[in-house]
């Protein structure tokens, strides 16, 4: 602070501020800009590296968004089935996948996938074989994936999380079938939000309990034993083996939300 009490740029409490339209900044930075936006818009055409640049990716991002909502608005009731894309077609789980696909393809879901292949093809698969509503929603990878040929209404994605804000919004419930690091991811998602009541009604089911069965475990003996979470956030997944029963958990969770509506 000087004498006369002002306060100048190397005072940290009060530092010298410099605004850029709604964004505020603070202390001095080695920059050798001198020109207005208006400017650098209006004035020469300049580099094209702008299109990468984090603000042009917020409209990609909100892009993304818009693409989404518009194609899923009227989609149906739905269930996202996650699993792994290594699932091969002549794998036991494969043809686990197509049943649960047809089951909640009978019970008058959709079924959501991420479009891949493996178990995501084969629940694609075997709801559009039984009449029902297939939905993929694809990924950019650094390896070519492509969305499978049994998806009726595909959504391809740049961002993991715009495509799993599309996954909860359109789903009223998820079943998981063993998977890696993407199921696993999406999994533990779900279950913080509805942990935390950003969403409600929303039953997680495991299908599978030898692959599941180690994950429950610790689940219950470590992390809830230890007071990281509580019998109410255990009781939050559902193990099983009986494609009925993982129905009847997405049915009842529905219906009570529906009650609620």
């Amino acid at each position: 602070m000087t004498i006369d009490g002002s306060h100048n740029g190397s005072d940290e409490e009060h530092p010298r501020e410099r605004q850029r339209g709604p964004v505020t900044l603070r202390r001095e930075r080695s920059d050798d800009e001198d020109s207005t936006t208006d400017q650098r818009l209006l004035d020469s055409r300049g580099p094209t590296d702008w299109v990468h640049t984090d603000p042009w990716r917020v409209l990609r991002i909100q892009a993304e968004f818009v693409e989404g909502f518009g194609a899923l608005a009227e989609v149906p009731r739905a269930v996202t089935v996650f699993g792994s894309a290594r699932t091969k077609r002549d794998h036991p789980e494969y043809q686990l996948g197509r049943d649960i696909g047809a089951a909640l393809a009978r019970s008058g879901f959709a079924a959501i996938t991420g479009g891949g292949p493996g178990a995501m093809e084969a629940v694609n698969r075997g709801c559009s074989e039984a009449g029902g509503f297939s939905i993929g929603l694809g990924i950019e990878l650094p390896f070519e994936q492509g969305l499978n040929p049994w998806v009726d209404l595909g959504v391809n994605f740049r961002y993991f999380f715009t495509r799993k804000t599309m996954f909860i919004k359109y789903s009223q419930a998820f079943i998981c079938l063993p998977g890696g690091f993407g199921t696993l991811d999406e999994l533990f998602e779900a279950l913080t939000l509805v942990q935390t009541k950003k969403v409600t009604k929303f039953p997680v089911v495991l299908f599978g309990t030898e692959y599941w069965g180690g994950l429950y475990d610790w689940l219950r003996d470590s992390v809830c034993e230890h007071g990281k979470i509580g019998d109410k956030d255990l009781a939050l997944l559902h193990v099983t083996d009986d494609i009925d029963d993982a129905v009847r958990v997405v049915e009842e969770a529905y219906q009570a939300w529906s009650d609620a509506h």
